[in-house]
């Protein structure tokens, strides 16, 4: 491949990426412009991922056509290259430091010119695009190159691709191989695309240290049914975990550096004390107060009877539950879930008070001696806006909460919404030995703010720190750590000496309940640089690059908490190491060079994330004037023609709403609401008023029309049973009498257990929870979504969105009308599904009901342990008596709606019988 030429003119157009944020991956079509190749290879080498995504396109038209790249990227990932191939000639990106990129691209931008995309595109994805202009019939290959360090959360890896080519590709193929040298103990994907037809385009094969994942739909497999669209739009996930043992230590070694993993099992957990700082102020008011109780209630749940703990709540004024520190017995866990029940949204924020009655709490009871010994106390504060009455500046808040912790005890933060300053959080939380998490407004808020908790919930070890032989290692990252939890893992990287002994050892030291401990570890270097040597499926040198991504984060996090002349130490570190090893970070920016002539008519900047309130953004057309949406109110969606085009340059960690995806809030619907009835003139209105009342319309309610009640409709059962090797096939089951949560059914030889909450007056299901003892697995469905808990984290589907997860000894996938089975070999296939035709509610079906054992039992399951049919009364043949274990139903022939199927459902003659 060529580079470009000296004499060829180029304009230089920059591609400003911000990292701390994240980005997408798909290449959408325009007009004649093909992709006739999508790959993405992703290599995961003990944690560290490299992931090369590729695109090769051609123009079929015979005029000029722009070509557009996008792709999605993790937040916490580095772009390292991009390069685009043009005619044979290389347009590379070029890594800079941030104040010279800026100059290049202010002055692209003043000329008319830029190129290259950064914005948020939800919670975990930022999206990085570039365009192109392309001659008929020429090709052109983007390529992109970004890097990650997984990181452990509640005892998971996680890596998150996005797919999405918006148009059948020929050649499609994703690649994703892990090589972990403590053994892979646990493997599970999960798509929001996948269905059964691509299904087989999915091929998952793992041996102790490896495995690989390959996706290779045909054009046949890509289409939507009976159209030509494709079906490939969202994400891929690939969750694993690895083999550990009682020392938790794994030091691997290659190319000259080491990286210390660091996670043991089998520890006990330390008692904590914990205060709760919950922010009732009135813009706390509706959803957000809602959920907030009910992530609070259960969090409450799950406190350890050895746990104290207290709660604050505050608004103008700071308020304290109860005046100490009390054990979480069942007494007070249910006293304060009925306190909690009963907080109301109203008045100013006073985080300056509530934060300093919290340290108050803990340290009047460490003076008194009523902490326990060896226990750990956090503070865990939760606010969703600026203070706004009290202290209000924030750096005398920061100053006044560090002096009153002074290292004592450990503050988390939490930031509700996008009204609150993150910046401001953050650094409160850093410093005092805790971090910051934002809580997205949506409908699974409570479900994030307890996730949140059971990462802190089970501290196993304080005052980690870690010890290398100061003649075998040099230029290690952060060697000590407040706190280490269950389901985390610190990760420690460093170079080897060049004379470096031939074993090395190391020791952690920290600090149990109540005793000292030190775990050591002896490896020889030759020994572990050969696990890294065969294999070819791994990108080789990586750990050199581990260690600089692992050091750079932890200097960016390190440059919140330093004064300003501790800052331009750290910086200059951090800037260095990223233009040495081509990493896009905050100090730094990616020049693109592109072919003379690529011009663009309008930029927008993308909005900082320490900005505290919700930003507009606004896109001038050719006339000065944003072009039209009628039907949406807030951020527009991408503008794919020439001439309307949005693009941002990045600036550090933003994270928006992703508001063309996630569902509307409830001050966006009604702004859409006003927005849409005042496009209408008043006299339109009025009119139409006058013409309902003229035409005799039902708006106009003097003379109402005399019309005979139409039949009431069919209604579907709550539940409908397949019966095998019966004479009646189906067994239509009314729910008439219930009090609490119901057993429906368990089987302890296959290992399921069915319990549900029916409300007899709306004749629905309230949720429905299937439990699975292989895996340890829980699924919860409510009218609103569906919640998957595994090792205490929890997952979220809304329902009729596609699913596809598979997990050993379980598959889980949702179609688009919203029907979730549950299915594994020689196991019942349990069906859950939101009907919404009549009778509305939660649904539960049974499929290869054979397969129960006979042992079933429960409401339900009772009927799967042999029922004897009486012959129909001899006065009406539509009644027979059933009896199921000694006990006698009286069941009626009726016609119901059988949802199985889906709605709208279709009639069936049922047996019914009244539960």
């Amino acid at each position: 491949m060529k580079t470009s030429a000296p004499g060829r003119t180029c304009s230089i157009a920059t591609v400003l990426l911000s990292l701390l944020a994240v980005l997408h991956t798909s290449t959408p079509q325009k007009n004649d412009i093909d992709i006739y190749s999508l790959t993405v290879d992703s290599r995961v080498s003990s944690r560290f991922a490299h992931t090369v995504v590729t695109s090769r396109v051609v123009n079929k038209a015979n005029v000029v056509q722009e070509a557009t790249f996008q792709v999605e990227l993790p937040k916490r990932a580095f772009i390292t290259n991009f390069s685009m191939i043009i005619d044979g000639v290389t347009y590379p990106g070029n890594i800079k430091e941030k104040a010279a990129a800026q100059e290049q691209y202010s002055t692209a931008v003043a000329r008319g010119e830029s190129a290259g995309l950064i914005k948020a595109t939800g919670r975990k994805m930022e999206q990085f695009q570039v365009s192109v202009n392309v001659a008929p019939s020429a090709k052109v290959t983007f390529e992109l190159v970004y890097e990650e360090l997984l990181k452990r959360r509640l005892e998971v890896y996680e890596l998150l691709l996005k797919i999405q080519p918006q148009q059948l590709v020929k050649h499609l193929q994703m690649d994703i191989h892990i090589f972990e040298p403590q053994g892979i103990s646990f493997l599970e994907t999960e798509s929001t695309f996948m269905t059964n037809e691509l299904a087989d385009a999915l091929t998952i094969s793992r041996n102790k240290t490896k495995a690989h994942i390959r996706f290779k739909p045909t054009l046949s497999q890509q289409k939507s049914p009976g159209q030509e669209d494709t079906v490939l739009n969202g994400n891929f996930i690939i969750r694993y975990d690895v083999n550990r043992t009682l020392s938790g230590g794994s030091i691997q070694i290659e190319n000259g550096y080491f990286v210390h993993y660091f996670a043991p099992e089998g520890l006990p957990t330390i008692p904590k004390n914990v205060i709760f700082v919950i922010d009732k102020s009135g813009s706390m008011l509706g959803r957000k107060i809602q959920q907030t109780r009910e992530a609070l209630i259960k969090i409450l749940d799950d406190l350890s009877p050895r746990d104290q703990f207290n709660l604050i709540s505050f608004s103008g004024d700071a308020t304290q539950w109860k005046p100490l520190l009390v054990p979480a017995s069942a007494e007070d866990v249910n006293q304060a879930r009925r306190y909690v029940a009963g907080i109301q949204a109203q008045g100013g924020t006073n985080i300056n008070d509530a934060m300093l009655m919290a340290v108050q709490l803990l340290s009047n009871a460490n003076r008194q001696e009523l902490l326990p010994a060896g226990s750990v106390s956090l503070i865990i504060l939760l606010t969703d806006g600026d203070p706004t009455v009290g202290e209000t500046n924030p750096a005398r808040i920061q100053k006044n909460v560090q002096e009153a912790i002074a290292g004592q005890y450990s503050l988390f933060c939490l930031g509700f919404g996008f009204d609150v300053s993150y910046a401001f959080l953050e650094k409160l939380a850093l410093d005092n030995g805790g971090l910051a998490r934002r809580i997205y407004e949506d409908s699974d808020s409570a479900l994030q703010l307890q996730d949140f908790y059971q990462e802190v919930a089970n501290p196993l070890l304080t005052a980690v720190t870690f010890e290398y032989p100061s003649n075998a290692v040099e230029e290690v990252s952060q060697d000590n750590f407040r706190l280490l939890f269950k389901g985390s893992e610190i990760v420690v990287a460093g170079k080897l000496q060049d004379q470096s002994p031939d074993v090395l050892s190391a020791k952690v030291r920290g600090h149990l309940h109540m005793q000292n401990i030190t775990f050591q570890t002896e490896i020889r270097v030759a020994e572990k640089e050969e696990e890294f040597q065969s294999p070819k499926y791994i990108f080789h040198s990586f750990m050199e690059r581990l260690w600089a991504y692992l050091t750079i984060q932890q200097l960016l996090e390190k440059m919140i908490l330093a004064s300003d002349a501790e800052k331009q130490a750290l910086e200059t570190r951090a800037l260095n190491l990223s233009l040495q090893y081509s990493f896009v970070t905050p100090l730094t920016s990616m020049v693109v060079t592109k072919p003379e002539g690529e011009e663009r008519s309008e930029v927008a900047e993308k909005p900082v994330e320490t900005e505290n309130k919700r930003k507009h953004f606004h896109l001038a057309g050719p006339s000065g004037k944003a072009p039209g949406n009628p039907g949406r109110i807030g951020p527009q969606g991408p503008v794919h023609s020439p001439s309307h085009r949005l693009t941002y340059h990045g600036v550090r960690d933003l994270l928006l709403p992703d508001m063309l995806l996630a569902p509307s809030t409830p001050d966006e619907v009604d702004l859409r609401i006003k927005a849409r009835v005042s496009a209408i003139p008043s006299d339109t209105m009025t009119q139409r008023h006058q013409e309902r009342k003229h035409s005799g319309s039902s708006e106009d309610t003097s003379q109402p029309a005399k019309t005979d009640s139409p039949p009431a409709p069919i209604q579907a059962p709550p539940v409908i049973l397949t019966l095998p090797g019966q004479s009646v096939n189906h067994l239509c089951v009314d729910i008439k009498h219930s009090q609490g949560p119901m057993n429906l059914l368990s089987d302890p030889d296959q290992g399921v257990e069915v319990t549900g909450q029916y409300e007899t007056e709306k004749a629905q299901f309230s949720w429905i929870k299937v439990t699975f003892k292989n895996p340890q697995l829980q699924v919860r469905a409510s009218p609103e979504h569906v919640v998957v808990t595994r090792n205490r984290r929890n997952s979220a589907y809304k329902w009729k969105e596609t699913l596809f997860s598979v997990t050993p000894g379980l598959n889980m996938t949702m179609d688009k009308a919203g029907l979730l089975l549950l299915s594994s070999p020689d196991k019942v296939t349990i069906g859950l599904l939101p009907w919404d035709g009549p009778g509305e509610g939660l649904r539960l079906l049974l499929r290869d009901t054979d397969r129960f054992s006979s042992h079933v039992g429960g409401t339900l399951g009772q009927f799967y342990q042999g029922v004897l049919w009486g012959p129909p009364a001899a006065a009406d043949d539509s009644r027979r008596t059933l009896s199921v274990q000694g006990r006698d139903y009286s069941a009626t022939r009726l016609l119901k709606l059988d949802y199985q199927e889906g709605s709208p459902g279709t009639e069936i003659s049922c047996w019914s019988v009244e539960l």
